[in-house]
């Protein structure tokens, strides 16, 4: 895991066992919590075309929210992780890797096919 990531899982860590939480943290609820969190992402842009939404961007208390919500997935992932003792970022190079052998730039470019249409 990166520096940046294991020092805030650490932190994460010790916020929720300063607070006897880990008891709530099994795999199932830590994975329900995750996707409630990111619902609340996907809420922000509810009833939203896309140049509205972008548009936003240039409000401060949307981006705060935005950037607060997005925190919210981020730990509960983070949480998960460590949990499962997943090496996030090691599992996202090889997420990257796979997704390049699937979707080489030159048959992918440009276009939103899925690997098995190209």
């Amino acid at each position: 895991m990166t520096k940046d990531f294991d020092a805030l899982t650490h932190r994460l860590i010790a916020f929720r066992d300063d607070r006897d939480w880990k008891q709530f943290h099994g795999l199932r609820n830590l994975m329900i919590s995750l996707n409630l969190e990111a619902a609340e992402l996907l809420e922000l842009g509810q009833w939203l075309n896309d140049g509205a939404l972008e548009k936003k961007l240039d409000d401060p208390a949307f981006v705060e929210r935005l950037a607060e919500e997005s925190a919210d997935v981020l730990l509960y992932l983070l949480l998960i992780c460590e949990r499962a003792g997943i090496d996030l970022t090691e599992a996202a190079h090889r997420k990257i890797d796979a997704n390049g052998r699937k979707y080489p730039a030159e048959k992918s470019r440009g276009n939103a096919r899925k690997y098995h249409d190209l």
